[in-house]
C-alpha cells in the first residue's frame, strides 16, 4: 500500500511502524471508545498485536488474517481504536493481495456474512438506523478491501500475462530472425561450394598440370608460361584457402570451431552423424590403426574434410545400414576408407549431386594423394590416400 519504491520486507515494517505509532498517538490523547473507563496500556495490547501481525502479511496471509480477526474482536471490547482496525483492513488486503486465490474466496464469503450477521443484529436489538450504519462500517471493514484487492490482483496478474506475451513474441520474433540468417548464410555456403570452391579447385589443378607439362617440354624455369601457371596456381590455391574458411565461417558461424578442424573431432562429427541418420537406420563406426604422429596441418585438414563430405554423402543416398569409418596411419601416408551401403539409381544422378566428390579428389590431388570413389559389391566406397607432408606431382 505504500509506494516509496521499498523493499518488501521494508514496506511491511514500515507499515508495521507507521500503524503502532499513529495507534499510539491516539491512545496518548484518548482518542478510543470508552477512554473515561478503559485504560489506554489495555487499548495498546491489541494494537500492539496487530502491528506485530503486520510484519508477515506477505509470507503467512492465512495465519495474519485469521489471528488478525480474534485480535479485532479483542479491540472491540477493549476499546475501538481505528488504528487497529485499519491496520486489520491492510492484513485482508494482503492475503487477497498475495495469498490463493481460494483464499480471496473465503474472505469474500466471510465478509459478506460478517457483515449480513452483524447488521441484522444491529436492526433487531438496536434500530433500523443503527443496522444500516453497522451494514456500512461491516462493508467498509471486511468487505472494502477485499473487493480492492481482488481488482489490484486481476491487473497485476493480465499485466504480468500481458508481459509474458511480448517477451514470447519477441523471442519468437528473434528466433524467426536468426534462422533467416542461418539459411541465408546456408544458401551462401552451398553457392560458395558448389560453384566458386569447385573452379578454384580446377584452376589449381589445371595449373598444376600446365606446370608439369611445360617441364617435361624442357622449358627453362624463368619461361613467361612456367611464371605465369605458378603464379596462377598458387593465387587460386590462396583463393581456394579463404572461401573454404568463408564457407566454414557461414556455415558455423564461429572462427574458431572452423579455422582449423582436426582429427580429434572426428568422434563428435560420427556422433552427431549418428544422431541425424538415426532416423534413416544408418549406424557409424570409427576405427582408426597406427600411430597417427603428429600431421602437417593442410593434411589433417583435408583428411576431416573428406571423412566429413563421406558422411554427408552416406546421410544423403547410403541405404540403412552401417558406415564404416577406417584411418590407417603409416609412414609415409595416411589412407582414409569410407565404405556406406550402396543404393544406386537415387539421389546420385541430381544436379550438383557429385560436386563433394569432386571436392574430395581435388583435395587429395593438391596435397600430391590419391582418391576414388564410387559403387562396389553393394558398397559405396571411398578411398583416399594422403601423405604426411604436401607435394605436389611433380615433386613426388
Amino acid at each position: 500500500m505504500l509506494s516509496f519504491d521499498l523493499a518488501p520486507r521494508q514496506e511491511d515494517r514500515a507499515i508495521a511502524v507507521l500503524g503502532l505509532l499513529g495507534g499510539l498517538l491516539l491512545i496518548a490523547f484518548g482518542a478510543y471508545d470508552r477512554a473515561d473507563t478503559i485504560p489506554g496500556w489495555v487499548v495498546a495490547l491489541p494494537l500492539v498485536a496487530t502491528a506485530g501481525l503486520e510484519l508477515f502479511r506477505r509470507t503467512k496471509p492465512v495465519w495474519t488474517v485469521s489471528l488478525g480477526g480474534l485480535i479485532l474482536v479483542g479491540t472491540v471490547f477493549a476499546g475501538s481504536l481505528i488504528a487497529s482496525m485499519l491496520m486489520y483492513t491492510d492484513l485482508l488486503y494482503a492475503a487477497v493481495l498475495y495469498g490463493s486465490p481460494r483464499m480471496s474466496r473465503v474472505l469474500h464469503l466471510t465478509g459478506i456474512f460478517s457483515t449480513v450477521v452483524l447488521s441484522s443484529l444491529a436492526a433487531v436489538y438496536g434500530s433500523v438506523s443503527g443496522g444500516l450504519l453497522a451494514a456500512v462500517l461491516c462493508a467498509l471493514i471486511f468487505l472494502g478491501p477485499v473487493w480492492t484487492a481482488d481488482l489490484v490482483r486481476k491487473h497485476r496478474d493480465q499485466a504480468e500475462t500481458e508481459r509474458l506475451r511480448a517477451e514470447q513474441t519477441a523471442l519468437l520474433a528473434e528466433l524467426d530472425r536468426r534462422a533467416a540468417v542461418v539459411a541465408e548464410r546456408a544458401r551462401m555456403a552451398r553457392e560458395l561450394h558448389d560453384v566458386v570452391a569447385n573452379h578454384l579447385s580446377a584452376i589449381a589443378i589445371h595449373a598444376t598440370g600446365a606446370q608439369s607439362l611445360a617441364r617435361r617440354q624442357d622449358r627453362a624455369p624463368d619461361d613467361p608460361l612456367l611464371v605465369a601457371m605458378a603464379v596462377i596456381r598458387e593465387n587460386s590455391v590462396q583463393g581456394l584457402t579463404e572461401m573454404r574458411r568463408m564457407i566454414g565461417l557461414l556455415r558455423a558461424g564461429d572462427e574458431e570451431t572452423f579455422a582449423a578442424p582436426r582429427l580429434d573431432a572426428l568422434d563428435s562429427l560420427l556422433a552427431t552423424a549418428a544422431e541425424s541418420g538415426r532416423a534413416a537406420g544408418l549406424a557409424f563406426e570409427l576405427a582408426e590403426q597406427g600411430e597417427r604422429g603428429e600431421l602437417s596441418a593442410p593434411v589433417e585438414l583435408a583428411a576431416y574434410r573428406i571423412v566429413q563430405e563421406s558422411l554427408t554423402n552416406a546421410l544423403k543416398h547410403a541405404a540403412p545400414g552401417p558406415v564404416r569409418v577406417r584411418l590407417t596411419y603409416g609412414e609415409q601416408e595416411l589412407a582414409i576408407a569410407v565404405d556406406s551401403p550402396y543404393r544406386p539409381g537415387e539421389g546420385r544422378s541430381l544436379p550438383g549431386a557429385g560436386a563433394g566428390t569432386v571436392g574430395m579428389a581435388e583435395r587429395a590431388g593438391l596435397l600430391g594423394g590419391s582418391f576414388t570413389a564410387g559403387p562396389e559389391d553393394a558398397c559405396w566406397r571411398v578411398r583416399a590416400l594422403l601423405p604426411r607432408e604436401p607435394r605436389t606431382k611433380e615433386t613426388a
